[in-house]
């Protein structure tokens, strides 16, 4: 079981030259200016690396579904000479074996992404797999900003991740992440750079932490399904698509105050409280280490931040590294997008599933006196599908409170097949399809009364 390591009275104090700590210092304040720091842009808030996947996408933007689908192609050829032939070159690389040589369900869910990615290119097949509002939505709205996002927080990833600045935020946090939210103090970086930045570059971020040993099981199921949230810049557009502009001050503290009881609620009851506090398989796990009795937390961080920094791989490893997380991310995660995305969106625009889903909280909603509560009640569970999806099927509504509820709940429940859920199950977490459902059923029940009270003062 993890925990936290025990404070030992004699702790080794290092000295650091002034090379050292540009070591840390530099990587470290391009990293944080590309993936923390808010810029302003035509678009409303965002980080600079989100700006610049826009901008490639806007350079490059007719080509990239095809490229997408190219790249689709590589992985299905690339995993099916693996699993059947498993040729040397490929087994005897732990890279190329991890990336390639999957078991059959990733196998097959990587063919009908590809299928599905085909359809929506060629619009050769059945409608609802290319429609534009199911695989066309994916391919040309969806797949164009992950490929771009995934290349340049690929590449960049590293300056976050080898250069000390995680151990330096763990060791600032450590006394408010461990006994409030049950998680290292470095997990505080992951929310900051999804909260300001995209909840893709989050699970990103928590994906190559445990890969590397530095979370356990349960404490990455937790931070990529807590902490992960959505940008800033998503919140504005679904407030604007439902046309309140006016309480986006209101409806964000609303957010905040909603997704932070979610955040103590969550690690402490199943399916989270349920994981393994264990390593990744494939590594060992690196224990936090406590801060030393007479130490200051600045100092303790500043040498555990410069001794991460001394060990990093350099320019040509780091670049090295960068480029195994684009391939990861491209070969690995776009076609488990694509397939499980477009078969959600498949689910919820040509079948009632969700309407069905929904009619349980038609009586809590009325109940609760939210007015149209029939109409609201099915975008409680759409969201399941794409986060989008109930501000779409919302903006119909008169109500201003009810739209303001859905509003708030599609953000709190986080948990998006489209995307985020294709991302979850992409990856190497310890997250499967059911936890993925719970998480999001957990979470529409924590945060939708709180909600509903607040915006019953509010209007």
């Amino acid at each position: 079981m993890n925990s936290v390591p025990k404070i030992h009275e004699k702790v080794e104090v290092k000295s650091f030259n002034t090379s050292d700590y540009l070591k840390f210092l530099i990587p470290s304040l391009i990293g944080i200016l590309l993936f923390i720091v808010p810029i302003s842009s035509k678009e409303g808030i965002t980080i600079p690396v989100a700006f610049l996947a826009k901008q490639i996408n806007g350079a490059i933007g007719e080509f990239v579904p095809a490229m997408t689908v190219f790249v689709m192609a590589l992985s299905v050829i690339g995993s099916a000479v693996a699993v059947f032939f498993k040729p040397a070159m490929i087994m005897r690389s732990s890279h190329l074996s991890a990336l390639l040589n999957v078991n059959k369900f990733w196998f097959v869910t990587r063919i009908v992404g590809l299928i599905a990615a085909v359809i929506a290119l060629t619009q050769v097949g059945p409608e609802m797999v290319s429609s534009e509002n199911t695989g066309g939505l994916l391919l040309y709205e969806l797949i164009p900003i992950l490929f771009s996002t995934f290349l340049l927080a690929g590449l960049l990833l590293p300056l976050l991740l080898n250069f000390g600045l995680l151990e330096f935020f763990g060791a600032l946090l450590i006394k408010v992440m461990r006994p409030l939210f049950k998680l290292p103090g470095r997990s505080s970086l992951d929310c900051l750079a999804s909260w300001v930045g995209d909840a893709t570059i989050g699970v990103l971020l928590t994906t190559k932490q445990y890969e590397e040993g530095y979370y356990t099981k349960r404490e990455a199921a937790v931070i990529a399904t807590t902490f992960s949230v959505v940008s800033i810049t998503f919140t504005i557009v679904v407030i604007s698509y439902l046309n309140l502009e006016p309480y986006f001050i209101h409806y964000y503290a609303t957010i905040i105050f909603a997704g932070l009881v979610a955040a103590l609620i969550m690690p402490r009851i199943p399916p989270l409280s349920k994981k393994a506090d264990t390593a990744y398989e494939q590594t060992e796990l690196k224990e936090e280490t406590a801060i030393p009795p007479n130490t200051s937390i600045v100092k303790w961080g500043m040498q555990e931040a410069v001794t991460k920094a001394q060990r990093s791989k350099g320019v040509a490893g780091t670049l090295k590294e960068g480029i195994q997380n684009v391939l990861d991310m491209w070969i690995g995660v776009l076609p488990v997008v694509m397939a499980i995305g477009t078969v959600a969106l498949v689910v919820a625009e040509y079948t009632p599933f969700f309407t069905i889903l929904g009619k349980p909280f038609e009586p809590i909603l009325m109940w609760m006196q939210v007015p149209e509560a029939e109409a609201a009640a099915q975008t409680m569970v759409v969201g399941f599908a794409d986060m989008f999806l109930p501000a779409v099927i919302g903006s119909g509504i008169e109500s201003e409170l009810t739209r303001f509820v859905i509003a708030c709940v599609s953000v709190t429940q986080l948990v998006y097949m489209s995307e985020m859920g294709g991302l979850l199950l992409g990856s190497k977490l310890p997250i499967s399809i059911k936890d993925l459902i719970m998480i999001f059923l957990l979470r529409t029940i924590i945060t939708l009364p709180i909600i509903v009270v607040i915006a019953h003062f509010i209007f």
